[in-house]
């Protein structure tokens, strides 16, 4: 097992981000109408990513050692994040509906520029909000569901 010292999002999803604010950042560069969408995309997703960085994403890296069985080293900070995202669920969705309205906007600007790799990022960024709301939300929410029932036989 690989030791948790510092409880964050897995580095895949970090990676993933990380390459999505690149390729944004690149739109944003072009300029003009994609420009201008693009920005109102950042402007939005900033805030939401601070957010799923804090405590939506970093209960998933202890999945791995749940299914092994092994020790979590910080159960009650995965807990406090899991239900923080349950709270915050609904709100995090309304935020995705937000950017995938201005991702729209930003896939009509580079269609009509003829931008078609600024059209297929856009689309694989609104898949992206899909995955977190329909995989990786309900996952994290599950990794401190496991860790109240493993805390209850416990005592």
């Amino acid at each position: 097992m690989i030791p948790i010292t510092r409880l964050s999002a897995p580095r895949t999803i970090k990676a993933e981000h990380h390459e999505l604010h690149h390729l944004l950042t690149r739109a944003v560069e072009s300029g003009g109408r994609i420009g201008e969408a693009a920005l109102r995309v950042v402007d939005l997703l900033r805030p939401h990513m601070q957010k799923e960085e804090e405590f939506s994403l970093p209960p998933l890296s202890v999945l791995a050692a749940l299914v092994k069985g092994d020790p979590i080293p910080d159960p009650e900070l995965v807990l406090s994040m899991s239900e923080r995202l349950r709270a915050e669920f609904v709100s995090l969705v309304r935020e995705h509906d937000e950017i995938v309205r201005a991702l729209q906007r930003l896939i009509v600007a580079a269609r009509a520029d003829g931008r078609t790799d600024i059209v297929e990022f856009a689309e694989k960024l609104v898949l992206h909000a899909e995955m977190e709301e329909e995989v990786l939300y309900p996952a994290a929410i599950l990794a401190g569901e496991i860790l109240r029932h493993r805390r209850a036989r416990q005592s």
